[in-house]
């Protein structure tokens, strides 16, 4: 049989002069640095309840009242609001525009943006890798209010920059007012948007590919595998992740897109060009609406959330089968 070592004997002896203390006193010391970790981060808690939880609440409170200057305490109307949704026109159109700037957006900042970085990463040096990162991210460090009057200036129909190079090249027949009618004016907004956010998401695209271990890229080579399938077989999945949370965040913006649109045409010709944050704002604002105002932005919080909730549950199951 062993003997007890000296170290047991301590153990044992200092158990039944303490009766265990140590242990529990161990188990407070962890218990109160849990306590020190609630603490800290109980005001961060509390501020996102207060000016984020708390104002999502109260908006969809108010969405089911009858709320004006002129009517200072609501009326509470139902969902008065929401079927007035359905009659309304502008609503409709607002809706329709904001779909259109997502799936646009979607081409051109999520799918594009991985092409390109995909191609500079496979097909250019290193050092010419950062002169092109800083040339396509340059429009993104441009606020989107003056990337906004910018092309503001640039559509202009008599002194604008597109429409003078249009003459230039003997297409003078396509001068018109790009923001001046109802079918143009939004899709001059889009391009504007995509240029100036086009750059920003390329390069998150680039830094995501930097991390994919190069051992990979290697073994393809000694297989013989081709660089456009090694960007379809090794990089796009490798970034997938990025793909989810840009997914997310462009349609997330494109159904909270104001500053542009404010800036360039204030929702017209004829409120042709308004999406749901502008239509928010004038109800609100300017018709004196604020239960129909909150509504509508009650319905850009369902929209946003709701896409964002399916494309993470896609990713998920997308990322438990690769």
């Amino acid at each position: 049989m062993r003997a007890p070592t000296v170290d047991a004997i301590h153990d044992e002896t200092s158990g039944r002069v303490h009766g265990g203390a140590p242990k529990r006193h161990r188990r407070s010391t962890l218990s109160l640095g849990g306590w020190r970790s609630v603490i800290w981060i109980v005001p961060g808690l509390a501020l996102v309840g207060v000016f984020v939880y708390f104002p999502l609440v109260q908006n969809i409170y108010l969405s089911f009242f009858d709320w004006s200057v002129f009517k200072p305490v609501p009326a509470f109307v139902g969902i008065a609001n929401y079927l007035q949704m359905i009659g309304d026109s502008v609503f409709w159109r607002s809706l329709f525009n904001n779909a259109a700037y997502a799936v646009i957006s979607l081409i051109f900042q999520v799918l594009g943006a991985l092409v390109l970085a995909a191609l500079v990463e496979e097909f250019v040096r290193k050092r010419g890798r950062g002169i092109l990162r800083a040339i396509y991210f340059i429009p993104s460090a441009v606020s989107i209010t003056v990337a906004g009057l910018l092309f503001y200036f640039i559509y202009q129909p008599n002194t604008g920059l597109l429409n003078e190079m249009l003459r230039v090249i003997g297409l003078g027949g396509w001068t018109q007012a790009w923001l001046g009618q109802g079918s143009t004016a939004i899709w001059g907004i889009i391009v504007m948007s995509q240029w100036q956010s086009f750059g920003y998401t390329t390069l998150l695209y680039s830094v995501a590919m930097q991390r994919i271990p190069r051992e990979l890229y290697d073994a393809a080579d000694i297989d013989g595998i081709g660089p456009i399938r090694r960007i379809v077989e090794i990089t796009t999945p490798l970034v997938r992740e990025m793909s989810t949370l840009l997914v997310i965040v462009t349609i997330s913006g494109a159904f909270q897109v104001f500053n542009e649109v404010m800036v360039m045409t204030a929702g017209g010709p004829n409120n042709s060009s308004q999406v749901l944050a502008t239509w928010l704002y004038n109800s609100g604002f300017i018709n004196n609406q604020f239960g129909y105002a909150a509504a509508i932005a009650t319905v850009i919080f369902v929209i946003t959330f709701g896409l964002a909730v399916v494309q993470l549950g896609a990713s998920r199951r997308r990322r438990v089968e690769w």
